[in-house]
């Protein structure tokens, strides 16, 4: 019971995540920001989120893992 109550107290993602996901939408209002594999603009929101996400996890920042991959 003890576990489950810290487990919905904790944190889910740490400050690494967050300044990445800042830099992302940063550079996507600038019109900088870029895709991985095509190399066009991100226009989207939800993009630059998921890029600052991916960003994050490779860096090694506490991301909960991308349940959304096929």
């Amino acid at each position: 019971m003890a576990i489950a109550k810290a487990r919905a107290r904790s944190k889910r993602y740490g400050p690494k995540a967050a300044k990445k996901v800042e830099k992302a939408m940063h550079e996507m209002k600038r019109g900088t920001l870029r895709s991985g594999r095509s190399g066009k603009n991100v226009r989207s929101r939800e993009q630059a989120i998921a890029i600052g996400l991916s960003q994050a996890r490779r860096a090694g920042g506490k991301v909960p893992p991308n349940l959304d991959k096929d």
